[in-house]
């Protein structure tokens, strides 16, 4: 969902026409393109025919023929093509395809930045509005710590306060694309204060929502929007909950759509952590207290990003002489060595190699590939 739209305008406005339809949801009005066969086809439609669909009827056949949706349908096809919004509908090929396993996922979603909603992993980071300084210290280390091993991810939040911010962040900080779903139209940025955030987040991810412009960030509005927010995820994670809150709808969203939640847990009587302790204690979420754990548990394997191993590879004087001279023979080598190989050219016993090549392992720069073979991490 790269920035610049390139919908066909017309097809646009019937796609952004049958969201405007007064009485037909998300998953009624699937059914009903379904039936027809195209979304330009149910305006086409006769009202007679219409209100023959089960589930329409004649009340609803006559907004569909309500000449007024298509009007502001237009304006908003103006809209869109102005501030060179992108757009994915749900019959797209691009449209994220963790959101189309959820039966209630938007017909439409309205984007700008560079929106890559299909690559990699995503986690969902969310969290109480009125964080401490110790829930933003714990979510700012925890993103920190899953880019070291998980570079090939994004981070999805809220853009509110708190932990939400702090996610979005804490993801910009460490080079992490990061997205940001919203529950009002792209003609503002709420709140205000987050508007510098939200611009960076343009250039590696970017922000999202299924709303209009013109949609005011209505309470109802942000409920609606933390199911795209578990949905779009493959994990979501809660690091600072009070006994109610959206993380925890968002939480209670994403298990429904059988999505891995983890929760952080706190002190019994810490009111800041009484939503995830909750969420552990009835079994609705995992326990975690790092990025190993979450990765373990999503049983994803631990990368490390190309920077942080050409920091390790200069650390050459803390390295010892045996360690020097394979981890320069495998330089030369760089599709790998197998271990007997490397005992032979060293000229050392294979559990003296063996030894080193566990060290070297352990700094982060070799890596153990199938069949005794080894290579450097480049």
């Amino acid at each position: 969902m790269p920035d610049n739209c390139t919908t066909d305008p017309k097809q646009l406005r019937y796609q952004i026409g049958i969201t405007l339809i007064p009485g037909i949801g998300c998953v009624l009005a699937k059914q009903l393109i379904a039936y027809v066969g195209s979304v330009e086809g149910v305006f086409h439609e006769s009202e007679k025919n219409l209100s023959r669909i089960p589930a329409i009827g004649e009340a609803r056949a006559r907004e569909i023929a309500n000449q007024n949706i298509l009007a502001r349908a237009d304006e908003e096809v103006e809209f869109v093509l102005k501030n060179n919004l992108s757009t994915v509908f749900f019959t797209d090929t691009d449209y994220p395809f963790r959101l189309k396993d959820c039966a209630d996922a938007p017909l439409m979603l309205f984007g700008k930045g560079n929106l890559e909603l299909n690559r990699g992993k995503f986690v969902a980071v969310v969290g109480t509005r009125n964080a401490t300084d110790f829930g933003r210290e714990y979510c700012t280390r925890f993103i920190n710590d899953l880019a070291a091993v998980c570079p090939d991810l994004t981070i999805v939040s809220g853009l509110a306060y708190g932990i939400d911010i702090t996610a979005h962040k804490a993801a910009l900080e460490n080079g992490l694309p990061t997205i940001a779903v919203v529950g009002h139209g792209l003609d503002r940025i709420y709140p205000s204060r987050h508007r510098d955030t939200a611009v960076k987040m343009l250039d590696n991810g970017g922000i999202l929502t299924e709303f209009l412009s013109g949609t005011f960030p209505d309470g109802p509005n942000f409920v609606q929007r933390n199911r795209i927010i578990a949905g779009l995820s493959d994990a979501t994670v809660v690091v600072e909950s009070k006994k109610e809150g959206g993380s925890l709808i968002t939480a209670d969203i994403a298990q429904s759509y059988n999505r891995d939640v983890f929760a952080f847990p706190g002190r019994p009587t810490d009111e800041n952590f009484a939503g995830c302790n909750r969420l552990i204690k009835r079994n609705q979420a995992a326990l975690i207290e790092n990025a190993r754990d979450l990765m373990r548990c999503m049983n994803w394997s631990m990368e490390r990003k190309k920077p942080e191993v050409h920091v390790q590879t200069h650390l050459f004087s803390e390295l010892s002489e045996d360690e020097t001279a394979l981890l320069g023979y495998l330089r030369a080598h760089p599709d790998g060595v197998h271990v007997n190989e490397l005992a032979i050219k060293t000229a050392k016993p294979y559990s003296a190699v063996s030894s080193v090549l566990l060290s070297l392992e352990f700094k982060g720069l070799v890596k153990p590939m199938p069949g005794g073979v080894y290579r450097i991490i480049k």
